[in-house]
């Protein structure tokens, strides 16, 4: 609620403000006045307001009241003028300190008046807009007037009052009934009001300090003030608890400044005194020490008096709010007893007052939680922590269990707060303690892990003993063992943890505090080349891969930035200053490593692993720009990374080897001139000895096995394979090159699996790229069918291989496959018709078979417990079946992207949707995605693909049961079908505009397929798929309800009134689905009836109750009211829905809106009605 002036009688304030009254006199509003004054208008109000603010205004100007010289300032500034405090404090801290002066100078000539303004002062910052009245209470003699302290309301006035002692006060506040739960301005969202915050605790603070050498001590401004906020603070309104509780404790926070200077004072005086009475006898004079020694004594009881004070407030607010139900009272509480205890030490640092912090370190709110951690912080670093030891002992394990805190930013600053126990008490944490905090270096949000990544830092990496080397050598050879005992340490951490096996979150966590060290390219270098330094200082083997990883990880952290895999909500943008210095950090390491390079490869060119790791750091390069002074160092890298890729075989290298020679050969590259005709030589010479070797086994076609020819046609087909994917190596003839290899292979075979394997890699990367540089220029009709050809002659190949006798090679054909038809659909989407003639190709029925085929045979089959040895342990069949599940889906993912980009008929998605329940927990979510995007694709080919799908199901299970056969593993139980139909149904959502046409038409399908060429002879005959109505019926709570008014005429056109009414047990189907649709249509005779024939129905097999008074437990399903209770609410509802189906009419080829006024009645709720086209 927005705060207004409260209109304080000044008539009242005067008469009441009379000393020698020796009774209580009250001043009245009788209810009469009170409904009086609710009734004005908006208008009278304001008019009364500017009354009264006049008043006001003529008062202090002529009185020089207490907001004469802020007034003055304030028109000086050219601002509004303003008259209350409120309005003061509300327009900033400028006048501050003039407001406070002037009222100290109000207070001294009249304090009643003064007092009262200031009790209005914080009635308004409560947001109150009602009115405060005063008595003034002196007699002794009046025992019952604690009793009248009262907080009630009023409800034939529509008020609420409470009514209070402020010694010598007794104040009513009068407020209306909807206050608390109306906005105030402490809550209120704005910058204006964040301000008003400040310069209310700032006002209080300043008037505090004003106040200390004066008025301060008289016994009646704060004792007058202290039961003001005790009692409001105490009030069931949230706004005056929590306005006053803010001021009383910082009324509390001022006073302990106040107290700190009166201790001050007093050890000054104390000091001076001993001063005086050192001097000699002759010398000393006595008045001056009895002056001073009165000086002490005056400010030990001004101090005693303040924390007396203090006492009163802590006792009076905080013990009664530091547990209140408003999360924002209790941060405030935390936050100032933890500045007490920092701030006044001798009085709030002990046990008594910490466990309050301890206590409230449990809250359920995150924010108080924060303020006990970050209030702690403070006083651990304070020299007073001795003082916390029987504190932290107790409460230590809560300490370091909040590292585990689901609110992020209290996890980061429980850990910052565990990295100052450690610093500044070094027996707390014991090693176990420490390790568990610093595993928080691999947890995947970085704020956190950068936090415990600083707090590692701290522990181990900036370790005096860390720095002490060995006495004489040169800075080098100290640096170096600098370097070596921080890498060691590191290597040590992570080899203990055995978290986590990826130094690149360690890099990252200890980038932001230990970047120098990570940057120090020079030193990491110097740990891998010879040294003559004594042989306890080389590394091992598994210490030289780490400080690699740590290298290679430093390099892409310098170049990229932090955002990594799971680290990172999006994408940063980076600041101009990060930018520079990313860029800063590129030259360094390219100056550097172009250098240092060759030799680290030279080095490590027998290990593959480690030299893949080295390989990675050329695509970091700054290549903008090159210094001619290293064009040897860039032809001596080149070298290397040629004798690497001709030394081994490994893929992971060789891509690693591609994608480096990629960055080299840029056409923005400064090294393009020197690495371009490298990288060609180097495929000219890979694409020869291809050549060569096939001549030489290749003979009518016919394959010719010789165990070294077969070696390097495979080396090289894999080498080739791998660079064709980083870069297009069509000018070197590679695909007509391989294709003479997979024919023969085709027919007459004979090739090795891993040659068959990479040739297929090799002509899919050649199709692709050809896929992809096809229609750069204008492209004519000759070279539109030559590129076609050439596809349709890669597809059938394909097809031919995903019958071939091992799994690998009719698994890379079937990937192969995929990603090709995609690019090629892609090439055609995006094609322009200004580049000519298209690329058109269709994947014949055939081939779309055997696709479906091979997904069939090859995904959906249930795992064999016996196909693994009882020699292999747990562990290693656990990860088999993890790799098995991997590439399976693999395999599915490509499948359905066919579909997705419309390669394949939506209608070969339904043996994939089949499988929706069986495969659940493996392919349940790509199953469901697929749904989802065919949905978007076209959504009536989406639901005739749901329907063909559980009719088929259903008809396979009649045939095995109309054939007496037991259900084989492979065929669907009724259950699992009507549950398959329950999933389906759920994939819908909650948006049933947009689903009416679709389910209508799932409805519609359903019964045709039900009662087609049915003809009635008999009263028990119902058609031979009745059953299937049970499964349809799971559609039906997704419908609208006058699409089922609708749906429910549709069904009597085929069944006719006399087959619905029909009880036999053989129509059941039909009763359940008939309920399903009227279960809303008709209201309560629905119910009625379906609880007749629940009644009479015996127990059937695969049974349920009817979906329109079933409760659905399964996740995500929506819960459908029963007919009754629908009907009920569905009158608050009316209006609603009949505007969303007047709103978005169903189109004419399927669903139409039709007003049905013969049929419709005062008691029914939908009035449109949905009629379906036949």
């Amino acid at each position: 609620m927005i705060a207004e002036p409260t209109l304080l009688s000044r008539s009242v304030q005067k008469e009441n403000s009379v000393v020698d009254v020796s009774s209580c006199g009250s001043v009245h509003h009788t209810s009469s006045e009170r409904n009086e004054n609710r009734q004005k208008t908006v208008r009278g109000k304001r008019k009364a307001r500017e009354c009264s603010e006049n008043a006001k205004r003529k008062h202090s100007k002529s009185s020089n009241g207490s907001l004469g010289r802020a007034e003055n300032e304030q028109l000086k500034n050219g601002d509004v003028e303003a008259v209350t405090l409120f309005e003061v404090v509300s327009m900033g801290r400028n006048a501050m300190q003039a407001v406070v002066d002037d009222w100290i100078d109000a207070y001294t000539v009249d304090r009643d008046t003064a007092l009262l303004d200031l009790i209005s002062f914080f009635i308004q910052c409560s947001g109150c807009k009602g009115m405060v009245t005063a008595e003034m209470f002196q007699s002794k003699q009046g025992t019952d007037v604690m009793s009248k302290m009262v907080e009630d309301l009023d409800e034939d006035a529509g008020f609420q009052y409470k009514k209070f002692l402020a010694f010598p006060w007794i104040l009513t506040v009068t407020w209306p009934l909807d206050m608390d739960s109306g906005e105030y301005p402490l809550i209120m969202s704005g910058l204006y009001w964040k301000r008003f915050r400040s310069h209310f605790c700032e006002f209080i603070s300043v008037l505090v300090a004003q106040c200390q050498s004066c008025v301060i001590f008289d016994g009646y401004l704060l004792n007058t003030l202290i039961s003001l906020l005790t009692e409001l603070s105490d009030s069931r309104v949230r706004a005056f608890r929590h306005t006053c509780t803010l001021a009383a404790v910082k009324l509390l926070s001022a006073l302990v400044n106040v107290a700190l200077n009166l201790s001050v004072s007093v050890d000054n005086s104390q000091r001076l005194y001993e001063v005086e009475l050192a001097k000699m006898a002759s010398k000393r004079a006595s008045p001056r020490l009895d002056r001073i020694q009165r000086k002490i004594s005056e400010l030990q009881d001004r101090k005693l008096e303040i924390e007396n004070m203090m006492d009163a407030i802590f006792k009076g607010v905080f013990l009664k709010r530091y547990r209140d139900v408003i999360p924002e009272i209790r941060s405030i509480c935390m936050e100032e007893l933890t500045v007490w205890m920092k701030l006044y030490s001798s009085v709030f640092l002990n046990d008594s007052y910490l466990k309050y912090v301890g206590w409230m370190m449990h809250d359920k709110q995150p924010d108080v939680r924060l303020k006990c951690v970050l209030g702690l912080q403070g006083l651990y670093q304070d020299q007073n922590s001795s003082k916390m030891d029987l504190f932290t002992v107790r409460f230590k394990e809560r300490m370091i269990s909040m590292t585990l805190d689901k609110d992020h930013e209290v996890a980061i600053q429980a850990v910052r707060l565990l990295m100052v126990i450690s610093q500044s008490c070094e027996d707390v944490l014991s090693p176990d303690d420490h390790k568990n905090v610093l595993q928080f270096v691999y947890c995947s949000h970085r704020p956190l892990a950068t936090t415990a990544g600083q707090f590692l830092y701290n522990r181990l990496l900036s370790n005096p003993e860390l720095s002490t080397t060995r006495n004489g050598g040169s800075n080098q050879d100290r640096h170096r063992e600098l370097v070596l005992a921080k890498v060691r340490a590191l290597i040590n951490f992570h080899t203990e943890s055995k978290l986590h096996q990826h130094v690149l979150y360690l890099v990252d966590s200890l980038w932001d505090s230990g970047g120098a060290l990570l940057k120090d390219w020079t030193g990491l270098t110097s740990l891998l080349l010879p040294h003559t330094s004594c042989q306890d200082q080389a590394l091992s083997s598994a210490e030289e891969a780490f400080v690699i990883e740590l290298m290679v990880a430093s390099v892409r952290q310098a170049a990229e930035g932090p955002p990594l895999s799971g680290r990172g909500a999006g994408k940063k943008v980076i600041s101009t200053k990060e930018k520079k210095l990313q860029t800063d950090d590129c030259a360094k390491l390219t100056e550097h490593f172009i250098k240092a390079l060759p030799g680290l490869l030279s080095k490590y060119s027998e290990d593959a692993e480690k030299l893949t790791s080295f390989l990675r750091i050329p695509r970091y390069f700054q290549m903008d720009t090159c210094d001619p002074e290293n064009s040897q160092c860039v032809l001596a890298l080149l070298a290397e990374l040629e004798t690497a890729v001709n030394r081994h075989t490994d893929v992971v290298l060789l891509e690693t080897s591609a994608r480096s020679y990629q960055s080299l050969c840029a056409q923005d590259s400064a090294f393009h001139s020197l690495a371009r005709p490298a990288f060609d030589q180097l495929i000219q010479h890979w694409t020869n000895t291809l050549g060569t070797r096939l001549a030489e086994s290749l003979s009518d076609d016919c394959f010719t096995y010789n165990e070294d020819n077969v070696l390097e046609i495979l080396s090289t087909l894999k080498k080739l394979a791998a660079f064709n994917i980083a870069q297009d190596l069509s000018k070197w003839s590679l695909y007509e090159l391989v294709t003479k290899l997979l024919e023969g292979e085709l027919k007459h075979g004979g090739l090795p699996v891993e040659v068959t394997i990479e040739a297929l890699r090799c002509m899919c990367s050649c199709i692709l790229w050809k896929l992809n540089t096809f229609g750069e220029g204008l492209t004519s009709r000759e070279s539109a069918l030559q590129q076609r050809n050439q596809l349709r002659a890669f597809c059938e190949k394909c097809h031919r291989c995903l019958s071939h006798a091992e799994q690998l090679v009719r698994e890379h054909a079937f990937m192969c496959l995929s990603d090709v038809l995609i690019a090629h659909n892609y090439q055609l989407q995006m094609w322009d018709s200004s580049a000519g003639t298209p690329l058109l190709y269709t994947p014949d029925p055939k081939l779309q078979k055997a696709l479906l085929s091979f997904i069939l045979e090859h995904i959906f089959i249930s795992p064999d417990p016996d196909s693994h040895s009882s020699k292999v342990s747990e562990s290693e069949s656990g990860e088999g079946r993890l790799e098995d599940l991997h590439r399976r889906r693999n395999l599915l993912s490509a499948y359905c992207k066919l579909i997705v980009h419309s390669v394949l008929e939506m209608s070969m998605a339904a043996e994939v949707f089949k499988q929706y329940v069986k495969y659940y927990n493996d392919f349940g979510d790509i199953i469901k995605e697929t749904l989802n995007r065919t949905r978007q694709m076209d959504k009536m080919e989406s639901a005739r693909t749901l329907v063909q799908c559980l009719q088929q199901l259903y008809l396979r299970l009649k045939q095995e049961q109309d054939r007496g056969n037991t259900c084989s593993s492979r065929i669907q139980t009724y259950s699992s079908i009507k549950e398959l139909a329950r999933r389906f149904s759920l994939t819908f959502g909650w948006d049933q505009i947009k689903s009416r046409e679709s389910l209508a038409m799932i409805h519609r399908d359903g019964i045709e397929f039900v009662f087609q060429g049915f003809v009635q002879q008999s009263e028990k005959q119902s058609p031979p798929y009745v059953s299937y109505l049970t499964i349809l019926s799971e559609f039906s709570s997704k419908l609208l309800k006058p699409d089922k008014k609708t749906i429910y005429g549709y069904l009597q056109k085929f069944a006719g009134e006399q087959v619905i009414s029909n009880r036999e047990e053989s129509w059941m189907p039909l009763i359940y689905y008939r309920a399903s649709l009227m279960g809303t249509a008709e209201g309560e005779d629905a119910v009625s009836f379906i609880s007749s024939d629940t009644n009479k129905q015996p127990s059937l097999t695969n049974r349920s109750r009817s979906p329109s008074i079933r409760l659905v437990q399964s996740e995500g399903e929506q819960r459908f009211l029963s007919p009754s209770t629908e009907l009920r609410g569905s009158k608050l509802l009316r209006s609603f829905n009949d505007s969303k189906v007047q709103q978005t009419p169903l189109s004419r080829e399927h669903l139409y809106l039709q007003s049905d006024k013969g049929l419709r009645s005062s008691e029914e709720v939908d009035v449109d009605t949905v009629e379906i086209d036949v």
